[in-house]
């Protein structure tokens, strides 16, 4: 018999992984413990809104190359909207001023030196500090690597590097901000379109993966919790799932591609971050209207990001810890009051719905990039694949594809 992959987890890292094995012509079999795929990046059907929505709000850019050669391979391209240059629409609430970051396409950032593209406020040697991002030594905090005040801050770094770490950023790691930088506005505008996936999570990257995947021959287990993995000296030699039990011959591998805190019940003495921060999401049913941008930065609000959809406007808070606890109703009502006085709308509060992801990504601290593990393990035909272990990146839809890839060119694809 042909040897087998064994994928265990079916969000995007784990459908990533197995995706590239079955291209690479290996037999794969999928195994989820949910009914569904996706993870932390799916849709679903909301009964109170009659809509469908996503869980959370994720934003790509141009520049993400694993995610945009994982839409290409799943037949999901056209998924992806946005502008044909790099746009950023902005609002300061406490003072009602508007305008639009536009960076050039080009690596040499000349638009810093024209007024109508750049921040408000800040001249443009101002953002020549956070290039210190770019060199930052390792364990250093952003706090500890650039200057964390003045209007760029407030209106330009802070909510962008809040959103990518999802992590205070004058606690957050500066290697992780300088990583994100590189791959962004220092490498020019071409990399930094924004791209939303406007038809939702589901028929961006996990349906089709699913078809894909199917279409190629991957086994599909859904309701299939690993329970234990059976070690025997260097490699696994089996997968209990409840009653049943996949017994690995002798070129079989395993990729784990679960949660951290479930990789660390399954492997004996895996190190992987233990401290994780939380996204608070809002969706209100109601058309945006006419001109609303597909994206807004909000600055002086509790909301941060406002997304335009045919049929919801949707909100992103990162760093959510705080707001866990938070009645849904009072939330509604006080994003509502924001979202409503910076689009015009009616202040009556529309039908919505409040999604709190407690454990939303690891924090991006020194600490727990230290926790970080390489997709390797100690056992021979054992990988990891997460947007958790050490791709380089803060946990992101790139990073979790990148993971997948990873896993999946040591396994052999």
């Amino acid at each position: 018999m042909r040897e087998t992959i064994h994928v265990v987890g079916a969000g995007l890292a784990g459908l990533a992984c197995a995706l590239r094995l079955a291209d690479g012509g290996r037999r794969v079999a999928l195994y989820e413990a949910a009914r569904m795929a996706g993870g932390r990046c799916r849709s679903y059907f909301d009964a109170t809104l009659g809509l469908t929505i996503d869980n959370g709000n994720h934003l790509l850019l141009s520049g993400n190359a694993a995610a945009r050669d994982y839409a290409e391979r799943i037949g999901a391209s056209d998924a992806l909207v946005g502008p044909d240059e790099c746009v950023f629409d902005f609002l300061d609430a406490r003072t009602g001023e508007r305008w639009r970051l536009r960076p050039n396409a080009s690596r040499v950032p000349w638009w810093i030196f024209v007024a109508n593209r750049r921040v408000p406020g800040a001249g443009p040697l101002a953002y020549f500090d956070a290039g210190k991002l770019l060199f930052a030594k390792k364990g250093a905090t952003i706090g500890e690597t650039m200057r964390c005040r003045g209007p760029l801050w407030e209106r330009l770094w802070r909510p962008v590097l809040l959103s990518a770490l999802n992590t205070e950023p004058e606690e957050a790691s500066a290697l992780l901000a300088g990583a994100v930088l590189r791959e962004t506005l220092a490498a020019g505008g071409d990399a930094c379109r924004p791209m939303v996936a406007k038809g939702g999570l589901g028929d961006a990257f996990i349906e089709p993966a699913l078809r894909a995947l199917r279409a190629k021959g991957v086994e599909l287990r859904f309701g299939a919790r690993l329970r234990e993995i059976a070690f025997d000296d260097s490699r696994v030699a089996a997968l209990r799932f409840g009653d049943a039990e996949a017994a690995l011959g002798k070129g079989d591998a395993v990729v784990l591609a679960t949660p951290p805190w479930i990789a660390q019940e399954l492997v004996p003495g895996l190190v992987a971050p233990d401290d994780f921060r939380a996204i608070v999401n809002a969706h209100f049913k109601i058309a945006p209207p006419p001109g609303q941008p597909l994206l807004i930065g909000m600055i002086g609000t509790l909301t941060e990001w406002l997304f335009a959809f045919d049929d919801r406007l949707s909100v992103t808070i990162s760093g959510a810890d705080r707001l866990i606890d938070e009645p849904r109703e009072a939330l509604a009502e006080k994003i509502w009051a924001e979202v409503s006085a910076a689009t015009g709308l009616p202040a009556e509060l529309p039908p919505w719905q409040i999604v709190k992801e407690k454990r939303a990504t690891f924090a991006a601290t020194p600490a727990q990039e230290k926790r970080r593990p390489d997709a390797k393990t100690s056992w021979t035909n054992l990988w990891l694949a997460g947007d958790w272990t050490n791709t380089g990146l803060p946990a992101t839809i790139e990073g979790s594809i990148r993971s997948g890839y990873k896993a999946a060119e040591l396994a052999g694809a």
